[in-house]
């Protein structure tokens, strides 16, 4: 998902405390995606309720929102509108890609492979309109602002930060950096061990920061230059140039300067390539924005969690009890502050 432009980064490694105080916009379908993902039981498939409904992306919004709450960072959550019109053939290929999964799980499992099962189980996620919906109602019950984004959410998330309103933007894909935002925190939400596909291996994921500025000074180039490097390496709305990766893209915009200069000296063409910039400097965002943290509902969380979806009570209570003592604090760590 997104653009792969890891190789040229600088990261630092940090901590959920080291950024406390801290407003965030979260990039809501990527970490759903990640939670839909990592949160799952031993056989592999998402956590479900009795009636069979996936609750993985509940459990992951509770906890891990709770955990940015306690370590006293504001999460501000951005969800997708409409996709950019170039966005479909991306969307198109990961359908393609997920009904191949399909099929090679049902194999897996018809021949009792159940390790490559698993492997293949985590793959398959879907975001239905439901797990967005509930996602928004658990949100609201917390207390926790969202944003509904005209278009891209993480273009949202971008400009929030952009534009002051909060410092950083929680997200897995390095898109943000491309739409500007000053500082990206990957690993924020789903971090810790985590099972390497395919394998009976682990890694541990520990948070990290990226710095925009930081890395376009690094590298020698401008905000548009770094857009640029993004298109020639392929991003959600275009394939890029085959054999051209993020060091090597670098490299040819350095030199030549721009990628209308690379597209000519390659004698290569990208589609639509003018939109696609385009839209990276000036996407649709909500800027009439107003946000409001509020104290938790805890009979609406508890009916909603445990009464309709199965979570344990005395979990969800304790979490609760945490947040109440946290909020009810008279130091700056009050959520009362956070308005």
């Amino acid at each position: 998902m997104g653009v792969d432009i890891s190789s040229i980064l600088i990261k630092h490694a940090t901590t959920l405390k080291e950024n406390a105080g801290k407003m965030v916009t979260v990039d809501a379908y990527n970490i759903i995606y990640q939670f839909l993902s990592s949160i799952r039981g031993e056989d592999g498939e998402p956590l479900k309720d009795s009636a069979g409904n996936i609750t993985s992306h509940l459990s992951g919004i509770f906890y891990r929102t709770s955990s940015l709450l306690e370590n006293k960072i504001k999460p501000v959550y951005c969800f997708d509108g409409k996709p950019f019109y170039l966005k479909n053939e991306t969307l198109k290929e990961r359908r393609l890609i997920r009904e191949k999964n399909i099929e090679e799980l049902n194999a897996a499992i018809k021949n009792n492979d159940m390790e490559r099962a698993r492997s293949l189980s985590s793959r398959i996620n879907y975001i239905t309109d439901d797990i967005i919906n509930e996602s928004k109602k658990l949100l609201d019950f917390m207390g926790i602002p969202w944003i509904q984004a005209p278009s891209e959410g993480e273009a949202q998330a971008s400009y929030t930060a952009r534009a002051g309103i909060v410092d950083s933007v929680i997200s897995q894909d390095y898109d943000c950096l491309l739409f500007g935002a000053p500082r990206v925190l990957r690993n924020f939400t789903v971090y810790g061990k985590r099972r390497i596909s395919g394998t009976g291996k682990y890694i541990n994921v520990s948070p990290e920061i990226i710095n925009l500025e930081e890395n376009l000074e690094n590298n020698g180039i401008t905000q548009e230059q770094l857009i640029d490097i993004g298109i020639l390496v392929g991003t959600d709305f275009n394939s890029g140039i085959p054999g051209i990766g993020a060091k090597t893209a670098l490299k040819l915009i350095k030199k030549f300067g721009t990628i209308e200069n690379v597209l000519k000296e390659k004698n290569k063409n990208i589609d639509h390539l003018d939109e696609i910039k385009d839209f990276f400097k000036n996407p649709p965002v909500e800027k009439n924005i107003n946000l409001n943290f509020k104290r938790p509902d805890r009979n609406r969380i508890i009916d909603f969690l445990c009464g309709q979806h199965n979570f344990s009570e005395s979990r969800i209570i304790n979490v609760l009890d945490i947040m109440d003592r946290n909020f009810t604090d008279t130091s700056q760590s009050s959520l009362d502050k956070f308005t």
